[in-house]
């Protein structure tokens, strides 16, 4: 039996896998057989043969960012005269169409931009409350929330996201995890702040209740010990969570995908499937305590999200009525409800609308294709 062989069965069996056998993983090609492995771990938190997926739209509210990171085809400088930030009414139209739609989550993220205010953010989140109180706020990035404890005169960061959360704020995304060590992090993005600062933020909003999702982008030039380093890092942090007694389910899911160099300023080779299939299933070998992996068909489209099907995930993520980041990158990848549904069936398995929570809110079994059919034309 192979070295490899024997890291799967280890980990198959439900024992806990090193980050030094993690990083064997990754400088392995035996991506079939890992694969297999992160499938059958999959069904140890789902056993049924369902695939999920949440109605949501990106509101990107503003571009302009005083970050800079050279990676982001997005952000506009401060000052630039292609910079904005969207009229609060543009927001409100745009979160009543996703409910036209059936839409439950608005993932609302934009640059860092150091000329809002932090009751700009509060008095937002209390305005789309009022006005939509039924609407999933699953938004703003570790990176905004430190800009907006910079902007606050002097609120702690726990304040901040308490704020924030009374305001209206229902889950953190983990956007701006990129690679969670500081060598790759300094080299894309020196302004962004350092691993510990975005696990600082996670962790604040799971101490005070808040649910959260953990992100990895590979192909920045990053080692494979860096790599592993993330997942150990994230793995450590939700252990943490599950035995401090917080009211939070931490990490309810965890989504990697690979960057997209076109129309930026960081300059690497782009990958292809078979890094992103891999990095999926050594992720979620890695990563025994998080119980929802998301597919990335936004950036690897929906033939691959569907393969990642069978390589650990279990869900297909959102139907994204909306997204600007990874478009401005060159990459632009659009499904509807429709082949949401027939991408998921492919794959042998049952599509089933959740919210952010996971909790599954419609299945499209076989017996329900009038109410499918119904479902689609409304939508």
């Amino acid at each position: 039996m192979s070295a490899i062989d024997q890291i799967l069965d280890k980990a198959v069996a439900g024992t806990r896998i090193t980050a030094e056998e993690c990083m064997e993983l990754y400088a392995s090609n035996e991506i079939e057989k890992m694969g297999h492995a992160a499938n059958q771990i999959m069904l140890r938190f789902h056993p049924e043969p369902v695939t999920t997926f949440v109605i949501g739209r990106n509101i990107n509210y503003t571009n302009i960012c005083d970050v800079y990171c050279r990676f982001c085809a997005f952000y506009r400088p401060p000052g630039s005269k292609e910079g904005y930030v969207l009229p609060d009414e543009a927001i409100f139209q745009k979160i009543q169409e996703t409910i036209d739609v059936g839409g439950t989550e608005i993932l609302m993220q934009g640059g860092t931009n150091p000329n809002l205010p932090f009751s700009y953010y509060t008095n937002l989140l209390r305005e789309i409350k009022k006005r939509f109180p039924s609407i999933t706020m699953h938004s703003f990035s570790p990176a905004e929330i430190l800009k907006m404890k910079e902007v606050s005169g002097g609120l702690t960061l726990e304040q901040v996201v308490r704020e924030l959360k009374e305001a209206g704020l229902d889950s953190l995304p983990g956007g701006g995890g990129e690679i969670l060590d500081d060598r790759t992090r300094r080299k894309i993005s020196r302004l962004k702040g350092s691993w510990r600062d975005w696990m600082d933020v996670m962790q604040t909003a799971q101490r005070v209740g808040m649910s959260t999702t953990a992100t990895m982008v590979i192909g920045f030039g990053e080692s494979i010990e860096e790599r592993a380093l993330h997942l150990l890092r994230v793995r450590d942090a939700q252990d943490e969570c599950i035995a401090s007694g917080w009211n939070s389910p931490g990490f309810l899911a965890f989504i990697s995908w690979t960057f997209q160099p076109d129309n930026t300023n960081l300059k690497a080779e782009k990958l292809g499937p078979e890094d992103y299939l891999k990095n999926v299933a050594i992720s979620r070998i890695m990563l025994d305590n998080i119980p929802n992996f998301q597919s990335s068909w936004v950036t690897m489209g929906p033939e691959v999200g569907k393969l990642s099907l069978q390589y650990g995930c279990n869900d297909f993520g959102s139907t994204m009525i909306e997204e600007n980041v990874v478009s401005a990158a060159g990459t632009t990848h659009k499904v509807n409800i429709s082949s949401t549904l027939q991408i998921i069936r492919e794959a042998g398995k049952i599509p089933a609308q959740r919210n952010t929570r996971y909790e599954i809110l419609r299945m499209f079994d076989n017996d329900s294709s009038a109410v499918e059919k119904d479902f689609i034309m409304q939508n």
